[in-house]
């Protein structure tokens, strides 16, 4: 078996499906970070937020979110209901949308992760969606 470094030839899509309070907030919050919103999949209450050509973030008013679920939507300022983990291209990357996200009323999670190989930080959006963010160094061992 190939490791996930080495397999290019993955081609699934991921919609990572949130609750937010306030759509428009939460769309100003991921178009704050860099991301674009895709009209096609958005409507009054939807925002579909593209992270990649291969991840995309819907923003689901509660109202929309419950009616996909059973049971009740989770408190993310209150408890952990995930960690969604992205890769970033340069320690750089990491330390902006760190910073982007604070800014745009977002806050960090947690501290910074630096082994050599790996850097990361984190932070949780205004509903309390928590994000990973990690700068992978593949091939820099002996």
């Amino acid at each position: 078996m190939t490791s996930f470094a080495e397999d290019a030839s993955i081609n699934r899509m991921i919609f990572i499906n949130l609750p937010v309070a306030d759509l428009e907030r939460s769309r100003r919050f991921y178009a704050g970070l860099g991301f674009a919103v895709d009209p096609q999949l958005s409507d009054g209450q939807c925002v579909c937020v593209v992270i990649s050509r291969s991840i995309c973030v819907m923003l689901l008013g509660h109202d929309r979110f419950a009616q996909a679920i059973d049971g009740e939507i989770a408190d993310a300022h209150r408890t952990t209901e995930v960690l969604n983990c992205l890769t970033a291209a340069s320690r750089d990357e990491v330390d902006r949308l760190v910073t982007r996200a604070v800014l745009g009323g977002g806050r960090v999670w947690r501290d910074k992760v630096d082994d050599g190989v790996m850097y990361g930080h984190s932070f949780a959006d205004p509903d309390g969606h928590v994000w990973e963010l990690l700068h992978l160094e593949f091939g820099s061992g002996p």
